[in-house]
């Protein structure tokens, strides 16, 4: 399930047991803001490294990457390398209506890409780039806060996990996330969550 992580310090620093979803989304995004941008970086380098190392990447045709925001493990560079071997990527668009998430084929970062509404950004929208969940081979999930069994926290908003919800089963899910997003057991995990496939760590 974990790659690269070894790690446990912080489950009892931040004792989240008796933390709410709240609790750990603030510090969790407090850790994020004031991390060196060279300290991202090489720890992006090596997530990356593991990702692009693993059976998962290099067997899938049809990858969704996300946009890295505020912070989070790099994905541009994976991206642009994804595109150099010549494998279908795509960045998701956040549909308002919907609140679920469109995956939309790009080519080229610096012409396909446009601020979205949460000022991440998203593909521009056009319907003959969209692709169907069903062809997709691997999803490279955001979050701020994981757990060894593939749990995961995000910002709040939902799209993600209606997103996840909706994959078929094939589909092999990647949380991407520092050493300080990862956590034992994560509190207040429901039902219907849906644990991700694989979480890679720089460690």
């Amino acid at each position: 399930m974990l790659k690269g992580f070894k790690n446990r310090g912080l489950q009892k620093i931040l004792d989240v047991d008796n933390l709410t979803k709240a609790d750990i989304r603030q510090k969790i995004q407090s850790l994020l803001r004031n991390q060196k941008e060279e300290e991202r970086l090489n720890k992006s380098q090596i997530i990356g490294a593991i990702l692009q190392d693993s059976l998962e990447y290099q067997q899938a045709q049809n990858i969704l990457f996300y946009a890295s925001f505020k912070g989070e493990v790099e994905t541009f560079d994976l991206i642009n390398t994804a595109i150099d071997h010549k494998k279908t990527v795509a960045l998701p668009i956040a549909d308002q209506k919907t609140k679920g998430l469109v995956p939309v084929r790009i080519t080229n970062i610096q012409k396909d890409l446009s601020r979205g509404s949460y000022g991440i950004l998203e593909p521009h929208h056009h319907p003959d780039n969209i692709i169907e969940v069903t062809s997709l081979n691997v999803v490279v999930v955001p979050g701020l806060a994981f757990d060894r069994k593939g749990n995961r926290l995000g910002r709040g908003a939902g799209f993600y996990d209606r997103f996840l919800r909706s994959l078929p089963s094939h589909v092999c899910t990647i949380g991407l996330a520092f050493d300080f997003q990862i956590f034992d057991t994560l509190p207040l995990i429901e039902e219907h969550d849906i644990p991700l496939s694989k979480i890679i760590s720089n460690g």
